[in-house]
């Protein structure tokens, strides 16, 4: 609760209050007169330095140094570098664990682009294998837009089923959704909870324990004793 200041009696103990702290204070003053005076006093001579003289002197002293490390630079450039074996691993010696088949996505037997020597480093493929009988619609040059049917067609097929890995941003979401281990997925994220709940043959049932409101820690009374 805030003080009354129109209280007489606030008013007093709070004007004595002011006089003992003013008191205190010159009292202190006249104490430590000469230390003021001292701690005020400039005893050397002024220098008047100014900032650039202050870096000048930070870069003068660190010369020696610079000079000390091109030195060193220079001699060290000139020393053979040392080898800790006598043969390099390169590109002869590198296992290539980096395929796709490595990893699980491709199979030799469907894709022959992929059966490739340890030591071959080249890029693996971006597209799956195309369908040969997909393929035929393109190589019949008699059809009609043979290559807008040809893509017509590719199109129909998802993106996991035409390329091994995902080439844009967008498919990121659903990528081999299939592979996932939800129960009961739906298309489009559809699920009829709540016909399935009421339409059941035990009926709509209680919601789990994990829904309902956190038990406060406190003071309880035993009534099923």
């Amino acid at each position: 609760m805030p003080m009354d200041l129109t209280n007489p009696a606030i008013i007093r103990v709070l004007k004595e209050a002011y006089e003992k702290e003013k008191h205190i204070r010159v009292h202190w003053i006249s104490k430590n007169t000469d230390k003021l005076k001292k701690a005020i006093t400039l005893d050397r001579e002024p220098k008047n330095h100014y900032v650039e003289d202050v870096y000048k002197h930070t870069m003068l002293g660190v010369m020696p140094m610079t000079v000390r490390d091109h030195i060193d630079s220079a001699v060290n450039r000139r020393k053979v570098p040392c080898r800790d074996a006598r043969t390099i691993p390169g590109v002869a010696n590198m296992l290539h664990d980096h395929s796709l088949i490595k990893i699980g996505l491709g199979d030799a037997e469907e894709d022959p682009r992929l059966a490739r020597p340890d030591n071959d480093l080249n890029p693996d493929p971006i597209m799956r294998p195309v369908d040969p009988k997909l393929k035929k619609v393109l190589l019949k040059s008699k059809v009609p837009l043979a290559r807008e049917r040809y893509f017509k067609e590719r199109y129909k097929l998802l993106p996991e089923k035409r390329f091994y890995l995902p080439e844009c941003s967008s498919w990121d979401y659903g990528w081999r959704m299939k592979d996932s281990k939800m129960v009961n997925p739906r298309e489009y994220a559809r699920n009829l909870m709540l016909q399935r709940t009421l339409r059941s043959r035990v009926g709509p049932q209680p919601d789990p324990a994990y829904y309902q409101k956190p038990t406060v820690p406190g003071y309880a009374k035993c009534t099923n004793i």
